[in-house]
């Protein structure tokens, strides 16, 4: 065998097998966000379906499950019974917020009459909410704490037992002061 072939060979390879052993028991889904232990950015969205406009800053004092979905995406289908029975299930310390990303209002407001929601979803036309957010797909979803921060982020669907863990995390995370970063 040619010595050269094999030096090459396990010169590309090993470094693709450390990293492989390295990533070994990491959660895909638990994506680290800059964000996390920042005060979350704040927002004024307009609901879908009219009503007044929603404000995070207004949420101060209770935990916040800020969901960013789409009427395309299937994962959110998955989740959206999960989110809708938060509201009843967390009580009326826990707020849930969704944010439409990148569909059509007609769309959502079909989507919310057919499989029906327990909470607002709000309409960011611009996208601004999202950048500042980091979001780069759907479903993502933040979780609050009640002093503004940002304790975790989940991307893709979440589980009963996976949203009871992180609303314990955010309720249970210190009320640190927030500073305004509008």
């Amino acid at each position: 065998m040619n010595r050269k072939v094999l030096f090459g060979g396990l010169l590309v390879s090993l470094p693709l097998v450390i990293l492989l052993l390295l990533s070994l028991g990491r959660d895909p889904h638990q994506v680290g966000s800059p964000l996390v232990g920042r005060p979350a950015p704040h927002f004024t969205l307009p609901v879908v379906g009219g009503g007044e406009s929603v404000t995070l800053e207004s949420m101060r004092g209770r935990t916040v499950v800020l969901n960013f979905w789409a009427t395309w995406c299937v994962p959110c289908l998955e989740e959206h019974p999960v989110l809708a029975a938060g509201p009843r299930r967390f009580g009326g310390d826990v707020v849930f917020l969704g944010v439409v990303y990148q569909d059509e209002t007609a769309d959502v407001r079909r989507f919310l009459r057919e499989q029906g929601s327990s909470y607002p979803s709000l309409l960011d036309d611009s996208g601004k909410v999202a950048i500042a957010y980091g979001v780069y797909g759907v479903p993502e979803t933040f979780f609050v704490s009640p002093g503004g921060t940002i304790v975790d982020k989940q991307v893709g669907p979440l589980t009963p037992d996976l949203l009871a863990f992180y609303i314990d995390r955010a309720r249970s995370a210190a009320a640190a002061p927030s500073k305004s970063t509008s």
